[in-house]
């Protein structure tokens, strides 16, 4: 494949998954040791959510319950001048 099909892939990839998150102001998508507590020891997955938290208990040591975080669009940004040169 030639190497500007590859980046109007890889643009259109972007584009898309940017605009999935525009909705969406936070993220459950959290290193483990980023996690800020929301929560008691015990809680269920649905009580978090219904604190309106996210839940993963599959890292141990780190809280499960915690709260989301905002999402950060700057990788849009970063793409877009990589590919095109274009300053957002």
């Amino acid at each position: 494949m030639e190497p500007r099909v590859i980046c109007v892939l890889v643009l259109a990839c972007v584009l898309t998954l940017s605009s999935l998150a525009q909705g969406k102001l936070e993220t459950c998508v959290v290193a483990p040791h980023h996690r800020t507590n929301c929560g008691v020891p015990g809680i269920t997955p649905s009580q978090c959510k219904a604190k309106g938290c996210c839940f993963d208990n599959t890292v141990r040591g780190v809280p499960w319950c915690f709260h989301p975080v905002a999402v950060d669009n700057t990788i849009d940004g970063m793409a877009r001048e990589a590919l095109w040169g274009l300053k957002v």
